[in-house]
């Protein structure tokens, strides 16, 4: 097959050297080109179109924000970021995931081989997943419905106040009474592609290759095949960053979490892989007043969720924090779970609270989307609403079904045309257990109206 296009970029020499060695391991990919700031890093995707970027946050002259949005308004195309685990990092990497990037690795501690290695099979299994949204699937861009959208978000948010005042009454809690495998790279089919010229394997500096030849992109295929072979389907949302996701203000209004703690309702939303921009999209669209908690298992390393709990904090009405063990649960406050520890709602004569445990992962995470729904199966005090979002693999749909079986008032699938990645959602809908299926953009108003019964 001809191989897939990778421009790496990183002011590091031997960073760029480590990250290129790896990906060239797999056949399937060859470097076309690597530049060492971002300003080389827009011309380089100009010139050589390649299928996918890796592109380090850090760099003189352009740093990788900057570059990652000119490359997103210009010439739109998968990119990787390459994060440390400091805390300006990791809140740049949330930031660059809301601004259009596919997906993020930390960047190799060291030289140690371990280290490397699984750094390594990492980035190819991203890598893998990241050039299907170029290759075989339409670019959606979500500009066109962004004036929809923010409007959509204002009705939402009148909508759930005036509701809310009307007819929602909270209640007490009352006192407690008595593996589906991840997507795996191997499972990945890639098809070879009819267009493409590539003529050399090796790692090679910018401007040092034959420019490629012909069309960068295969026509979709149209056919629609059987579900049971169906391979996850992946989509690159890529808006106009400013007017879409712009800087939180300066001066944030006050936030309150519930009146008085007490709910009936509670949400549940597991994610993966364009999950903060979901995120982004679904919790913002949610008011102050919202009169239920929400807890979100977002698949994310240690850090990286503490900064993307505070950065959705930034924009949003709600107060958003990554949970801590033994937490009180109140209406009208998220609670992500933090990398590496599973968060269970359990509860006792006080109320709910957040419990994290250190249990294996499942489905190949820690935390994962079915230990949570798994959680709310004793709750039935509450009426129960759970959610699934973009994602790799099939956290969550064992979950779901069990909550469906057992009589949950709401289950939501995102919808396939608005997935960056349609593997988790589709898995939910295959198990029969998805009630609706609703674009990105409609999901809250559905919660809202779910807080009415």
């Amino acid at each position: 097959m001809v191989p897939y296009r990778v421009l790496v970029v990183d002011d590091s020499g031997f960073m760029r050297k480590i990250i290129s060695d790896l990906i060239v391991q797999d056949p399937q990919f060859i470097i076309v080109a690597t530049a060492v700031n971002g300003q080389e890093a827009i011309e380089a995707v100009r010139e050589w179109k390649p299928d996918v970027v890796t592109l380090d946050l850090e760099m003189p002259l352009m740093n990788g924000i900057e570059a990652l949005q000119a490359i997103m308004k210009e010439n739109p195309t998968p990119v990787i970021m390459l994060s440390g685990i400091s805390e300006d990092n990791t809140r740049e990497t949330i930031k660059a995931l809301q601004f259009g990037a596919f997906d993020f690795i930390r960047k190799p501690s060291s030289a140690i081989s371990n280290d490397i290695h699984q750094v390594g099979e990492v980035l190819l299994e991203k890598l893998r997943i990241a050039v299907l949204t170029k290759r075989y699937q339409p670019v959606i861009s979500i500009i066109e419905k962004s004036a929809s959208i923010i409007e959509d978000n204002d009705q939402v948010k009148q909508q759930i106040s005036a509701a809310i005042e009307k007819k929602v009454q909270p209640v007490e809690p009352s006192l407690p009474t008595q593996p589906t495998a991840s997507l795996s790279s191997d499972s990945i089919l890639i098809p070879k592609p009819e267009e493409q010229q590539v003529t050399q394997r090796s790692v090679s500096s910018l401007h040092k290759q034959q420019k490629p030849k012909g069309s960068e992109t295969s026509a979709p295929n149209n056919a629609k095949p059987q579900a049971s072979t169906l391979k996850p389907v992946v989509k690159s949302k890529l808006p106009e960053i400013k007017s879409l996701i712009p800087e939180p203000p300066s001066i944030k209004k006050s936030k309150t979490s519930g009146a008085t703690g007490a709910f009936k309702h509670i949400v549940a939303i597991g994610t993966s892989t364009g999950g903060p921009r979901a995120l982004h999209e679904v919790i913002t669209s949610l008011p102050g007043d919202f009169p239920a908690p929400v807890l979100i298992v977002q698949h994310m390393p240690p850090k990286f969720t503490k900064s993307l709990a505070q950065r959705l904090d930034s924009f949003s009405e709600l107060h958003v924090v990554e949970a801590e063990q033994g937490e009180r649960v109140v209406a009208g406050k998220v609670y992500i779970a933090p990398g590496a520890f599973h968060m269970e709602l359990a509860k006792d004569a006080a109320g709910f609270f957040i419990k994290l445990t250190e249990q294996p992962q499942r489905n190949g995470h820690r935390p994962s989307v079915d230990v949570l729904f798994e959680s709310l199966l004793p709750i039935r005090e509450l009426k129960r609403h759970a959610v699934i979002m973009t994602g790799m693999g099939s956290d969550g749909a064992k979950g779901m079904k069990l909550l469906s079986e057992s009589g949950i008032e709401t289950s939501i699938a995102e919808a396939e045309e608005t997935c960056v990645v349609y593997g988790m959602p589709r898995s939910a809908v295959e198990a029969g257990c998805v009630d609706q299926i609703v674009p990105l953009h409609n999901i809250a108003s559905q919660l809202v109206q779910a807080m009415l019964k």
